[in-house]
């Protein structure tokens, strides 16, 4: 592997944007929702690619995504799109035999496209994981009481300790070959995988949790909308 440190290298991020985002209940999918005069895709991005060490991203696309072209990240130097799949984990293994053709020794990073206040300085700490060769996201310690709900109403079942339970966030930061194996090696054996930390898991390989900031929200329901604005303005 190589030898130069994480600030000496240069970083593609991979952006699976291939969902419609049900939840929202919007008749686009979210990632083109506006916010703050431009749409949710074009804050996560343009965010991305001002970090000193990224210098790609690889967006991944639903084959039936007719928006991108009306954004104004359409004609940029620093992206290139991929189709995706039908689950994220497929989307992001396409984002991967993508990278892997320029960077099969290299590191990678995983972002959600429905996070756009995700800061710097968050980024700059996973990066440190390059160090220590091993991969690893950022994620929140949970803070509120957890509990269990029963399967077929909204009774509780039990309350779930939340010591050392935390919120998987994104980016996540895996290198290359190890999480195309691991992700391709899931699907083919049909194992649940939730995010690129699931899969790696799975294939016994060591995943760090870095701490991140509040404001790395995932715009999820339409409230996320206000508070992600909010989060950005406030930056501005």
């Amino acid at each position: 592997m190589s030898t130069l440190s994480p600030y000496q290298e240069s970083y593609t991020v991979i952006v699976p944007a291939a969902g419609v985002g049900k939840r929202m209940g919007s008749d686009i999918p979210k990632q083109y929702l506006q916010l703050a005069g431009k749409t949710l895709l074009e804050h996560t991005l343009n965010n991305l690619i001002q970090h000193p060490t990224i210098n790609n991203i690889v967006l991944v696309l639903s084959s039936e995504d007719t928006y991108f072209k009306e954004t104004s990240l359409v004609n940029v130097s620093w992206i290139e799109t991929v189709q995706g799949g039908k689950e994220r984990a497929d989307s992001v293994l396409a984002g991967l035999v993508h990278v892997k053709r320029s960077q099969p020794n290299g590191w990678v990073l995983v972002h959600d496209a429905a996070r756009p206040c995700v800061t710097h300085h968050d980024i700059s700490q996973l990066l440190l994981l390059r160090s220590g060769y091993s991969g690893g996201i950022l994620a929140t310690p949970v803070r509120d009481t957890m509990k269990r709900g029963s399967s077929h109403d909204l009774h509780i079942q039990s309350t779930v300790d939340r010591n050392h339970l935390w919120h998987a966030l994104t980016p996540q930061f895996f290198p290359v070959e190890q999480l195309y194996n691991a992700l391709r090696n899931g699907l083919e054996a049909k194992l649940n995988i939730t995010d690129e930390a699931s899969a790696m898991e799975q294939a016994n390989y060591p995943v760090t949790l870095v701490e991140s900031d509040a404001s790395n929200i995932k715009v999820t329901r339409p409230d996320d909308l206000k508070l992600a604005e909010f989060y950005l303005t406030s930056k501005q």
